[in-house]
């Protein structure tokens, strides 16, 4: 009887192990589970049905509206490449320097394209994919103004768009300038054909384009810092997004796509290659 005892004790104490085990190991995956890593953009995209491209539509020929009030341009042929490859809608938000960050940060968009420099700077609060397309930085100025490069700039006013560092390009160069800054690129270029400001610095690709819509302008024949590598944006820590992105990119630029629309932009074959030479 007392072998019974024991045996019937035995049993009682290893079902209460068990129980105290799965009690015990309940909120420690729960606890998992709540603190998993969130879900990638590419996921939710597919599952939402719409890509949200964040762009900057007031910034032809990369984006702007065309006459029936809908976005087209360089960037937006990009993103309606991308949406197709991935089977979804597309969804333009207008999009301006200053906000392209926080757009991402608060999820707002997926993706911005929107002549974004990689740098290490921005690299802190967000993530880059690789380039599609290579600018360096030039001056846009009235034809009657004698300004033949950064260096006749002293003294005068140079017009940026707020969220950029491309007036302290000329700062750095030891250039006595004052910085005047603009909501868009539109503003900044209205600056510069009614004399509020001297000259506009920005995306050699961008002013080119500009100059050819105006012949009171012209571009400075210079390259005021080394290449910038403008690339697609996406919230930071997003890997699987931005190995998918940079997929994209590599089979649009293979397969020669990405210079065609870089011709049907600006009139011309890409001026620099997309990766540096070493």
């Amino acid at each position: 009887m007392n072998a019974t005892l024991l045996k019937i004790g035995a049993n009682a104490m290893a079902g209460a192990l068990v129980l105290l085990a799965v009690a015990g190991c309940t909120p420690t995956e729960e606890k998992k589970e709540a603190g998993a890593a969130p879900q990638s953009a590419l996921q939710n995209v597919l599952q939402r049905g719409t890509l949200r491209v964040g762009d900057c539509l007031s910034f032809a020929p990369f984006g702007f509206y065309d006459k029936d009030g809908n976005p087209d341009g360089y960037d937006v042929d990009l993103a309606k490449a991308l949406a197709k490859e991935m089977g979804v809608k597309l969804e333009m938000v207008n999009t301006t320097s200053a906000n392209r960050i926080p757009n991402l940060q608060t999820n707002k968009v997926d993706v911005v394209f929107c002549n974004f420099t990689r740098n290490l700077e921005r690299a802190k609060e967000i993530g880059f994919t690789q380039p599609y397309v290579v600018a360096s930085e030039a001056m846009l100025v009235r034809k009657n103004s004698g300004i033949q490069s950064a260096h006749d700039m002293a003294g005068k006013t140079i017009a940026t768009v707020k969220g950029s560092t491309n007036g302290d390009e000329v700062r750095n160069l030891g250039i006595d300038v004052k910085i005047q800054e603009y909501d868009s690129s539109q503003a900044a270029i209205l600056a510069v054909k009614q004399g509020q400001a001297d000259a506009m610095i920005e995306d050699n690709n961008f002013l080119a384009y500009q100059a050819s819509l105006d012949a009171s302008l012209a571009v400075t024949n210079e390259a005021l810092v080394p290449l910038e590598y403008n690339a697609f944006g996406v919230k930071q820590g997003d890997q699987i997004w931005t190995n998918y992105l940079n997929e994209f990119l590599f089979e649009i630029n293979a397969s020669g796509e990405n210079a065609r629309l870089y011709q049907k932009w600006f009139g011309s074959k890409p001026r620099y290659p997309l990766n540096p030479q070493y």
